[in-house]
């Protein structure tokens, strides 16, 4: 009886082991690829955010500014209290955030000086705000409200 050998097609070991090499250092690459990724997109993130809280910070002011007859400022407490015949608000500078009302910005905004007819002053009653934030590129905001005739005339 002869025996008949046949070939059957495999890969050899080197050869897979090759094959497993390749598709780890690709995996590997990916991952790395993948991590960049995500850092950018946390960067992205946390600069949306930051610009939004910045711009709600600055449309509330500007409304409440523009809305409130009365503004004072009390530099003990850092609060702002506006008012006007119907209702008032009330701003409260923290480090890391401010509080208005029940609401809560968080910012790094600080308010560095305060004005009331061009002129800077300490406490009471003003009518331009301006705060700083800091950082690499320190930013400034002011908010400033248009004065009435009963200003002018207290």
């Amino acid at each position: 009886m002869s025996r008949i050998s046949k070939k059957i097609a495999a890969f050899t070991l080197s050869e897979m082991l090759v094959v497993l090499l390749l598709t780890i250092i690709v995996v590997g690459l990916a991952f790395s690829v993948l991590g960049l990724v995500q850092g950018q997109m946390w960067d992205i993130q946390n600069n949306y955010e930051e610009k939004t809280n910045d711009n709600l910070l600055q449309q509330a002011l500007w409304v409440d500014f523009n809305s409130n007859a009365q503004i004072e400022f009390s530099s003990k407490g850092q609060t702002l209290f506006l008012s006007n015949e119907v209702n008032g608000k009330r701003y409260e500078f923290y480090k890391g955030y401010i509080i208005k009302g029940t609401d809560t910005l968080y910012t790094d905004y600080t308010i560095s000086k305060v004005f009331y007819m061009g002129e800077e002053v300490s406490n009471g009653v003003i009518d331009a705000l301006e705060l700083t934030k800091p950082g690499e590129v320190p930013k400034t905001l002011f908010v400033h409200k248009k004065n009435t005739a009963t200003d002018f005339m207290n």
